[in-house]
């Protein structure tokens, strides 16, 4: 049977079936988190005509910074880990700006040396599954889109728990039984992800991104940031502008 698998020649007679299941949304990414492939049915869900539309592309065109670093941040622990994540729940807008829940499993691809090459992924409509309580994250939705938007505000838990027209006790028991965390540490999850974020991708001062991200301020950011990273604010900052240096003077060298 070995010998058989060794026989079929390319992995796109095999990637071209995925365009026959409607219900499953198919991708590709490089190291860069950049899609290299996409089927139809996730190409139509990101509002492109064609799955070619989305090759070279990232989340961040597709979704707003705060959906899109974290998409990118479990991308980043399956490069890190070289293991897979399994059905990991998702709150993932359409191209209609409505939020779904969904599914999602990513795998690591390597190439023929062994080495590291990307990911792969597929997502499933979560309410289309037998997987119990999908109706706890569907009464979970709306607090879940307020904290992507108003992650920079001030939100309290009763304002979360209100929005899902739920008690504040059955609203935190039902958000740490399907995130395994409270709501506390997931909105502070998202701040510091974006906090992160705009440090490595923009010259903002570190108060304005404290601020900005919710944060009381500047010290308030560092110390959660230290404590999650391992490290101040300035310091990755610094240490992502040194390694892009760096790999701008590869590439210029090459």
């Amino acid at each position: 049977m070995k010998s058989w698998w060794n026989s079929v020649s390319s992995p796109a007679q095999w990637l071209d079936l995925f365009d026959s299941l409607p219900s499953v949304y198919f991708y590709a990414k490089d190291l860069n988190s950049r899609f290299t492939r996409v089927n139809k049915a996730m190409a139509e869900w990101h509002g492109c005509a064609l799955p070619s539309e989305m090759i070279g592309r990232c989340d961040l065109d597709f979704h707003t910074p705060v959906l899109a670093a974290q998409y990118v941040e479990e991308d980043r622990a399956v490069f890190l880990s070289g293991e897979p994540l399994k059905d990991r729940v998702w709150l993932v807008p359409g191209a209609d700006g409505l939020p779904r829940w969904f599914l999602s499993s990513k795998f690591p691809l390597r190439d023929a040396k062994g080495e590291l090459a990307g990911l792969a992924g597929v997502m499933r409509a979560h309410e289309g599954t037998s997987t119990s309580g999908r109706d706890s994250y569907t009464r979970l939705t709306p607090a879940l889109d307020h904290v992507i938007q108003q992650y920079g505000t001030v939100l309290t838990v009763e304002t979360l728990a209100g929005l899902c027209h739920l008690s504040v006790s059955q609203f935190q028991r039902d958000f740490l039984r399907c995130f395994k965390c409270t709501p506390f540490s997931y909105l502070l999850g998202v701040r510091l992800l974006m906090a992160r974020w705009r440090l490595q991708h923009t010259s903002d001062p570190v108060g304005t991104i404290a601020l900005e991200c919710g944060f009381y301020d500047q010290s308030h950011l560092t110390r959660a940031f230290q404590t999650a990273n391992g490290l101040s604010p300035g310091a990755f900052r610094k240490r992502v502008n040194d390694g892009s240096s760096l790999a701008k003077a590869h590439l210029m060298d090459s």
